[in-house]
């Protein structure tokens, strides 16, 4: 089982060669390779979950709940697979994105340092450690995003690391009343301990500090404001990298733990979770639609779509939750592509603002096929992926009596579709301003639309081959709704 590891130490071995390579060619054909060789073994890691269960590691041979250990189930095999793949998009994205020469070497250092924690808050079976993972993920993400070190990004990065502190903070403070109740961090352990605990006072205390850090994370309603004050101010490959990856690992986290172990009191958390995602998916929704800067709109509905996530989870039941990782691989893939799209519109008209655009489908109707996939995707029209992925968490929520939530989704899906239809319109259909002067009209090379076609491609056979993948997330929310799988492959049947 020692490829587990592979995921923290493939980047972590990238990032010690980065540091001695500073030539920038080198520099761009690391990233590449680099970020082709995580994605080979990610597939590698999940055909093994898929064959022989939950794997894995104990770090340095002390079993749990003692030392360290790595684990490996369907969800972490399907985040750590999505997540390699659209690493790779990107790394071949910042080829063309990132001009500055200083800045690219140090661009791809941080990336994988990004890539590393990302996938060690994956494959940990340790509550400490998911936070330790958690700062460098927080580390890396602030020097990527004030990267050119611009007045907006400086501001955006000061805002991104402030919350995020909070959310840290937080995120410590219900780790140490999770130790002093249990005397443990082993998640497992934890899940052995607490899923016949009584006293639901205290963990709904705990519950409660681990719900703001991972809503702040994830940016759930109200602790969102900081992901569109940030996310529009850094280079457009650092924001596609956030968009599709950063909000997902809270996603991800909510997920874990709030089927692992916060399992008490489930009247009130899973109430809490709805009420959460609805408000998300509406505010969300409705700012996207007055905003004209494209950057905003799609950061915007970034917010909207983690709250079809989170009602997922909140409805509970084990369609629901096959629905919600379903949904999340979705939105990863086409949320990362409409960023990536937005990037090629301002490199042909030098803006990001919609008055300021026009002509686009005339001029490159490449791009437009490859902005219509994801939008459509996102706005759940079939038979893209976006259409399954809103389907099952619909019929879960109808099946479960959840009429309001699924009202409150349906529209959301219109504000969706009515922003998308905005950009359609101003960009692509709009005869360019005769006002407007383009800086830099030179034609771009079709290596550029490369990354887009792949994670278009993406979205499209996740569509075609929804019932599949659907197979995948209901076993993996088979193995979330009945945890003693995953416990007894970490413990064993010893520990008590």
């Amino acid at each position: 089982m020692t490829e587990i590891v592979l995921p923290i130490l493939l980047p972590f071995a990238l990032i010690i060669l980065l540091v001695f390579i500073r030539k920038v060619n080198y520099a761009k054909w690391i990233g590449i390779i680099g970020s082709a060789l995580i994605a080979i073994v990610a597939i590698y890691i999940f055909i093994n979950t898929l064959n022989n269960g939950v794997l894995v590691l104990y770090v340095g041979g002390w079993k749990a709940p003692y030392g360290i250990t790595l684990v490996v189930d369907m969800l972490s095999g399907i985040m750590l697979v999505v997540t390699s793949f659209l690493v790779l998009s990107i790394s071949i994205y910042a080829y063309h994105f990132i001009k500055n020469n200083k800045q690219f070497s140090r661009f791809f250092l941080f990336f994988f340092a990004l890539i590393m924690g990302v996938n060690g808050t994956f494959v940990t079976g340790d509550i400490f450690n998911f936070y330790v993972w958690l700062e460098v993920i927080m580390l890396s993400s602030f020097v990527l995003i004030t990267m050119g070190s611009e007045k907006k990004q400086l501001e955006g990065g000061i805002k991104y690391m402030a919350l995020n502190l909070i959310a840290s903070l937080f995120f410590l403070a219900g780790i140490g009343l999770l130790y002093g109740k249990t005397g443990t961090l082993n998640m497992a352990h934890l899940a052995k301990i607490l899923t016949n605990d009584q006293q639901s006072l205290f963990m709904n205390t705990s519950a409660m500090l681990f719900f703001i850090a991972l809503g702040i994370k994830a940016a759930i309603f109200p602790l969102f404001f900081w992901l569109p004050a940030s996310y529009h101010t850094a280079n457009i490959t650092v924001t596609s990298l956030f968009a599709g990856i950063l909000t997902k690992v809270g996603v991800y986290a909510f997920i874990r733990l709030f089927t692992l172990f916060f399992v008490q009191d489930a009247y009130f958390w899973h109430n809490l979770l709805l009420i959460s995602a609805g408000f998300t998916m509406v505010i969300g929704g409705m700012a996207a639609s007055i905003q004209y800067d494209v950057r905003r709109i799609l950061s915007y509905h970034i917010i909207s779509q983690i709250g079809y996530m989170i009602m997922g989870l909140g409805i509970y039941t084990p369609l629901a939750i096959a629905g919600a990782i379903f949904f999340t691989v979705h939105n990863m893939i086409a949320k990362t592509n409409t960023f990536l799209v937005s990037g090629i519109m301002n490199k042909l008209k030098g803006t990001f603002d919609l008055k300021s655009m026009g002509s686009l489908l005339k001029e490159q109707p490449l791009l437009a096929v490859l902005f219509i996939i994801p939008a459509f995707a996102l706005a759940g029209i079939p038979p893209l992926s976006g259409f399954f992925a809103k389907f099952i968490l619909i019929k879960s929520g109808i099946e479960d009596g959840h009429y309001v939530i699924i009202a409150i989704a349906v529209l959301t899906s219109l504000l969706t579709l009515y922003s998308m239809i905005k950009i359609w319109s101003e960009a692509f259909l709009k005869k360019q301003p005769d006002d407007i002067t383009i800086p830099n009209s030179k034609p771009i090379r079709f290596t550029v639309f490369i990354p887009s076609i792949m994670l278009a491609l993406g979205s499209v056979l996740l569509g075609v081959f929804a019932a599949s993948f659907f197979d995948l997330t209901m076993e993996a929310a088979r193995q979330l709704m009945e945890p003693s799988e995953y416990i007894n492959a970490v413990l064993g049947a010893d520990v008590k």
